[in-house]
């Protein structure tokens, strides 16, 4: 593990300035936000200006992704990773659904509360979905919160934070705003007001998640008939993955339109758009403030959205426009304007951020410090990315292929796409016969993964 000390000296900062006080952390955090929405990294038809900036004076990961879920809210066990650092079927058996596997629950730490024992101030703001009690151990203070689930954004249900973590149902209230708006006017009234020692920010907006309500005038930048379609439109799925009528599917009819899926990505488009302006200020007051200066900055999201790709709506599958996620870290020392094709986790996050501030990691966390790659030591960390949904979808990624296993009702079927040729995942190769070596290949590394991550369908015929 490298210290802060000898990450400012590699990253040329003075002697003097290695002996600041730990850094900040400002973590911005928006919710079901693909990777393929950024205007400077992307795409160019969404305007994102204040994520772009962040994307200028930071590191753009553009392989970034989460490990699935193993319930339909998928943000919920992505939540639970990125808070803990550890993986899937971890955080499923100890906070998402510990009855799900009845298995022992393991050990866990969470970065905000291991950071407030470090003598952080650690504020919470915004949604929060793995419960009232652990909100309390990570944050000292935050709010207004909203506990999971999704509401109109302009009747969004919260409450104060409690240090003594009861927040019975009679306690909430509606915001009085819209929910980007509301979340970053608790962030800037803290930025404003704290005044000494090492703080935590972690704001977590409620857009660009359906419903898709951004007021009129992100509406007006997007009208549906000049939006483009994917490149892997399809008025259908071409087969059933086993979550084919969840409640995000269900927003559409079938077969999906053109016209419809269009409506359907300019209010992604707005929404997005309408929570990078609330961003803005946020970012605009860390410079007034003057505690941009030895502040760690992230900007990640939940998960990604299908919006029409694939003939698929919701986040309920293993394809990269849902798995995949946009993540960028800024602040003193890491390269600005720099982008790496690294196969990252937002797991990755805590072991990151603790070797940023200098700190120990705690031996329960499973993610892999970016560090040796923000410093161009390593190219990467890892050499493939596994994924799951559910007990009936499993998948691997190395940097060139991806494969993926259904078994939806004893019916089983497989998906092999060169990514690097096809990155729209449009051409299934598993059944090509000059790929058979590759298909034996990605099948043993999913088993590898499957092992290593304690996949409780290790033993299964079929994945």
């Amino acid at each position: 593990m490298i210290s802060r000390r000898s990450f400012l000296q590699i990253a040329g900062v003075t002697p003097a300035l290695a002996q600041a006080p730990r850094p900040n952390i400002v973590f911005l955090f928006t919710d079901d936000q693909r990777f393929s929405t950024l205007h400077a990294v992307n795409n160019p038809e969404v305007a994102t200006p204040s994520m772009d900036r962040i994307a200028a004076r930071g590191t753009v990961f553009e392989r970034a992704f989460i490990m699935g879920g193993t319930i339909g809210a998928v943000c919920a066990p992505s939540r639970a990773m990125l808070m803990t650092g550890q993986t899937l079927f971890n955080v499923t058996d100890s906070i998402v659904d510990p009855k799900q596997n009845n298995r022992p629950p393991k050990p866990f730490h969470m970065w905000p509360e291991e950071l407030r024992k470090n003598g952080y101030t650690t504020v919470g703001i915004g949604k929060w979905h793995n419960g009232p009690k652990l909100y309390s151990r990570c944050f000292s203070n935050g709010g207004p919160i909203m506990f999971g689930g999704m509401s109109d954004h302009l009747q969004v249900p919260v409450q104060d934070y409690d240090p003594q973590s009861e927040y019975p149902t009679k306690r909430t209230y509606t915001g009085a705003k819209f929910s980007s708006e509301l979340f970053a006017d608790s962030a800037i009234n803290f930025l404003e007001n704290h005044k000494a020692g090492p703080f935590a920010l972690y704001v977590a907006f409620t857009a660009p998640h359906d419903p898709r309500m951004a007021p009129q005038r992100f509406k007006d930048m997007y009208p549906p008939e000049k939006v483009k379609l994917p490149a892997n439109f399809m008025t259908e799925h071409p087969f059933d993955n086993g979550e084919m009528k969840v409640r995000d599917e269900a927003l559409l009819g079938w077969p999906r339109t053109e016209q419809a899926v269009k409506a359907e990505i300019a209010g992604y488009y707005a929404m997005i758009t309408e929570v990078d302006e609330q961003i803005g200020r946020i970012l605009d007051t860390l410079e007034k403030t003057g505690k941009d200066r030895n502040t760690i900055l992230v900007f990640a999201a939940d998960n990604g959205l299908a919006v029409g790709q694939h003939g698929l709506l919701g986040k309920q599958n293993l394809y990269d426009h849902s798995v995949r996620v946009p993540l960028m870290i800024a602040g003193d020392g890491i390269p600005k304007g720099k982008k790496t094709d690294a196969l990252v986790y937002l797991l990755d996050l805590f072991p990151t951020l603790f070797d940023l501030a200098g700190l120990a990691t705690p031996s329960t966390v499973e993610g892999k410090s970016l560090v040796p790659i923000i410093q161009g030591k390593k190219p990467s960390v890892r050499d493939s990315v596994f994924f799951a949904y559910r007990h009936f979808q499993r998948g691997v990624r190395d940097s060139n292929w991806k494969w993926i296993e259904y078994n939806v009702e004893g019916k089983h079927t497989e998906q092999l796409f060169n990514t690097a040729k096809d990155p729209w995942e449009k051409k299934n190769l598993a059944a090509d016969p000059a790929q058979a070596v590759r298909v034996k290949q990605m099948k043993v590394l999913l088993l590898r993964w499957q092992k290593e991550v304690n996949d409780p369908l290790v033993g299964a015929s079929k994945a």
